[in-house]
């Protein structure tokens, strides 16, 4: 047994965290490889060989799958779903050296703690023990506690069989979740398998700021990635009122879409984040003196029982008041210029709204779907692109065909999407719920509640129940530039595996930022008993 104290949980974690599988790296194969070897080394499996396993990703990057079977022969199986990778550490800054070594990390926070934020100061300070470094919160401690779940089901600790699942590339595209429903689906046929239940240990999320609330997640939120083309009208700085800059035009838009109101939406007492900019930037090439024509920005939107569809149809309507700011803003100034230079100046633009299948439309109106077509194909032959940058690309490309038309403003939909699942009317997975809240109040004395959505996005949107798949695949795929031009993705969105689902994970604070840190004492000390309960009384209840 290597993962079941509190010091070797910490130590295993240690380990993971210093493979840098940052999202694309190289370490994202690093940790996968080792730890298949240290699987290998169990008399476990050295018995069972088949029961693991990699699959690769047309990337070369790797998932791993272990299968453990129970004590008595049953098709109960129980997944463990976790993610291996990890976002950048440019936010370290001076501390990047020490980013993925926790205990060297913290010690050095602690020996200098004038310049940390008075929140980590009180963790550092707390009795509690507080490990830092990028990874141990979001989710390299939910793989460690998944992989002790593994040492304990070799042992023969229950019925039911155990199905670890480790994905790469959770904090980009989700590629690893997506190719593992393929993998999963071909395992569950070959070794008839029925899937119960799928356990995912991302930590808990504050839902505001100083929120000490935990949390138990009976799904994940969904998320769509509008993307927003401007084309202007290109002039010389020296005559700016003959022209129409792309970069005002998405000025006006991003005050609109910014953390707006309208994006927001509430399921009970659940409220999605509101939307914020990812992407935004004008796409001229070289310096001049001469108005960017094109600039484009995309927005994370997140979604609980909301379709695409409506979505889109409020994003129209921000367009539209978008437009006439716009317009006014030019009309105004070119007044006041006027009047300060005694000039005759008239300006009128008509902006167009379009979303990407009307944009489409037009193109091929304008050149024939022959010549569309061919162009399409030019692109996805010489492409270099990611898929963001490529969707923008094929975007761009038709707003050129269709130049007559601008200035304009095309909404497009460009990877990754998440669909919104929660289980939380499903019996098991309220009964689990129930047992897991009622073991940490009695136990540990914990405030705990159990809410529908994780507000993290995770990999769970890709195996949990989805109410609105087919309506949202449809909307999506209207207006998505990589859909018949060389998408990888979408393909596995069409494969079936839906599974039960919930999250129980560790508590942390500030992932993605420098200061992440994990609750070593719950974390390490109250949760490995709280999960194998869960899993205990999920074989026992099923």
């Amino acid at each position: 047994m290597k993962w079941q104290t509190k010091e070797e949980l910490v130590n295993s974690l240690c380990q993971l965290v210093q493979f840098k599988s940052i999202s694309g790296e190289e370490g994202e194969v690093a940790i996968i490889e080792h730890v298949e070897k240290v699987l290998q080394d169990y008399p476990y499996f050295k018995e069972y060989p088949q029961y693991l396993q990699t699959d690769q990703l047309s990337d070369g990057r790797k998932l791993l799958t272990a299968l453990v079977r129970g004590k008595r022969d049953t098709k109960k199986t129980i997944i463990l779903l976790s993610h291996i990778d990890v976002v950048g550490v440019e936010d370290y800054g001076s501390l990047q050296d020490l980013a993925f070594n926790p205990k060297e990390l913290t010690e050095q926070l602690r020996n200098d703690s004038q310049s940390l934020p008075e929140d980590v100061l009180n963790d550092l300070n707390d009795s509690q023990e507080w490990l830092f470094g990028r990874g141990t919160m979001d989710m390299k401690a939910g793989t460690t506690l998944h992989l002790s779940m593994v040492e304990k089901a070799m042992a023969g600790e229950w019925d039911g069989n155990i199905l670890l699942l480790l994905v790469p590339d959770e904090e980009v595209n989700s590629a690893g979740m997506l190719k593992a429903r393929h993998t999963v689906n071909q395992i569950k046929e070959k070794e008839n398998l029925e899937f119960i239940l799928c356990v995912n240990s991302e930590p808990m999320f504050r839902q505001f700021p100083q929120d000490e609330q935990m949390y138990i997640y009976t799904g994940s939120l969904g998320k769509v990635l509008p993307g927003f083309l401007c084309y202007g009208k290109e002039t010389h700085v020296g005559e700016p009122f003959n022209g129409l800059n792309a970069n005002l035009m998405l000025s006006y838009l991003n005050i609109n879409l910014e953390l707006s109101e309208e994006l927001m939406e509430k399921v009970g007492e659940e409220v999605t984040p509101p939307p914020i900019s990812l992407m935004n930037r004008d796409l001229k090439e070289n310096y001049s003196v001469q108005t960017p024509l094109t600039a484009v920005s995309m927005y994370n939107i997140l979604l609980m029982n909301r379709s695409v569809k409506e979505i889109s149809e409020k994003l129209h309507k921000i367009m539209e008041q978008t437009k006439l700011q716009i317009e006014s803003h030019i009309s105004r100034q070119a007044s006041v210029y006027a009047d300060l230079s005694h000039s005759n100046i008239s300006t009128s633009f008509d902006i167009k709204l379009l979303d990407y299948d009307t944009l489409y439309q037009e193109a091929v109106k304008r050149h024939g779907e022959v010549e569309v077509a061919r162009r399409r194909e030019a692109l996805v032959n010489e492409r270099e692109q990611g898929d963001r940058d490529f969707s923008t690309l094929l975007v761009q490309d038709l707003a050129y065909l269709c130049k007559d038309l601008a200035p304009m403003m095309v909404l497009f939909y460009s990877p990754p999407y998440y669909p919104a699942v929660t289980s939380h009317s499903h019996p098991l997975v309220n009964s689990v719920g129930q047992h897991v809240t009622q073991l940490m109040e009695r136990e540990g004395q914990h405030q705990v509640k159990t809410i529908q959505y994780f507000n993290g996005i995770s990999d769970l949107s890709f195996i949990g129940e989805d109410n609105n798949s087919k309506e949202n695949l449809d909307e999506l795929y209207r207006q998505m530039p990589l859909k018949n031009n060389g998408d990888s993705f979408l393909k596995y969105l069409e494969e079936e595996l839906v599974v039960p689902s919930i999250n129980i994970g560790p508590i942390g604070k500030d992932a993605h930022q420098w200061t992440e840190r994990l609750n070593v004492d719950f974390s390490f000390g109250e949760l490995p008993h709280i999960l194998s309960e869960a899993i205990k009384f999920t074989f026992e209840n099923h």
